[in-house]
């Protein structure tokens, strides 16, 4: 058996900097035969310039370069049956390709096919919603279904449930996380004590309105009112952008006011060293699966506070104390004040098991991890498990 890993193009402020590295590293370690189908970036800048998840041209750049030497590999017999072709995003530009191919040559050069699913159209606050794609995009992911000897790979309980609503009819397992390496990130900037770092409160997340800006800005002026030292610090990879021009507009006058501090075109070592000084990372995003800030903050020694709101919940094994009520600005600030005193007794643990998540799906492709399956009856049963 041999995997042959289609990654996604790196940007400096974003996870997919590291993806590679970090799943490079558990293969190497499980001695796991691969090889990278390479892709060619767009330019050189590392930076998303059209959208806000990844960039509209360079992933399709990248993308569809990749799929053509895939597909090089594939009329060259270098794929075979045995093998797995592992995609780090189900949408992946000229994926079509692969249905179009395996359902016409034979048995033996058809590979199982693993598709990590980050994100769903019927999710209604995807991004997809926001720029009219939600249609061609549910089609898109029905035709990623039929792909010959498909399996999906869900990020967490909440999008296994999506993917039944919508009828998915491949093998879905829970993966119950996103890849991270926590060796790589602790190991990238030193950190301080809990009690020697600033009072500073961290917000991480894209500053699109699916990440609930709104929510932090009314929870910062209000807490600002009686912690007038407690400084909340937007932290963003590239410049200050979002898919609703009124959040950045907002923020830029709450920082002529002092309410909030932005640090923009953070490269990713600037943003751990903010990170490694700061004592919350606070979330209150409608639509976040998982989230790789949750996996860096708790790596790196600062809280996280986030609410108790979809995939939230599994990624924080249910502990109530770093989890608030949606959308209480109350119970948020009473958990944020605590937060803000001391270290929590459970810090370091969902890193520990996000550190786990690429070991995860190793195990689900080399047929170890069949209780991560959900197609099944009962596929609910584990919603409510903690799963470490």
């Amino acid at each position: 058996m041999k995997i042959f890993y289609m990654g996604l193009e790196p940007y400096e402020g974003r996870y997919t900097l590291q993806l590679q590295d970090w799943t490079e590293r558990a293969y190497k370690k499980r001695e796991i035969d691969y090889e990278v189908v390479p892709g060619t970036t767009i330019d050189d800048t590392k930076a998303i310039s059209v959208g806000q998840v990844l960039d509209a041209h360079g992933r399709s750049y990248f993308g569809m370069s990749q799929m053509m030497n895939l597909v090089q590999m594939m009329r060259n017999g270098e794929v075979t049956n045995k093998d797995i072709v592992f995609f780090e995003d189900m949408f992946q530009p000229g994926m079509e390709s692969l249905p179009y191919i395996l359902n016409q040559v034979d048995a033996k050069h058809r590979p199982t096919i693993y598709l990590r699913c980050l994100a769903q159209a019927i999710d209604p606050d995807d991004f997809v919603h926001v720029w009219g794609m939600s249609k061609w995009m549910s089609m898109y992911e029905q035709m990623c279904n039929e792909i010959p000897n498909v399996n999906i790979l869900a990020t967490n309980e909440e999008m296994v449930a999506h993917m039944r609503i919508a009828n998915w009819k491949a093998p879905i397992y829970n993966i119950s996380g996103l890849s991270f390496g926590k060796e790589e990130v602790q190991g990238r900037v030193e950190q301080k004590p809990f009690m020697e770092r600033s009072q500073r409160v961290v917000f991480g997340a894209r500053w699109d309105q699916e990440k609930q800006p709104q929510f932090f800005m009314d929870l910062a002026t209000k807490f600002k009112e009686t912690h007038p030292d407690v400084e909340f610090a937007i932290c963003s990879g590239g410049p200050l952008r979002s898919n609703n021009q009124y959040y950045v507009d907002e923020a830029k006058h709450l920082a002529k006011e002092g309410v909030i501090t932005i640090h923009e075109n953070l490269k990713k070592n600037e943003y751990y060293t903010i990170l490694a000084d700061s004592r919350v990372l606070f979330n209150c995003a409608l639509q976040d699966w998982v989230s790789n800030t949750v996996s860096e903050a708790d790596a790196l020694g600062a809280n996280v506070l986030f609410p108790a709101y979809r995939s939230f919940p599994e990624t924080f094994a249910n502990d109530h104390t770093r989890m608030y009520v949606p959308w209480s600005q109350q119970d948020a600030m009473d958990k944020l004040e605590l937060l803000l005193s001391k270290p929590s007794p459970s810090m370091g643990k969902i890193s520990d098991w996000t550190d786990g998540t690429i070991d995860r799906m190793l195990d689900i492709m080399t047929g170890k991890g069949e209780q991560w399956r959900r197609d099944g009856s009962h596929y609910r049963t584990p919603v409510s498990e903690a799963k470490y």
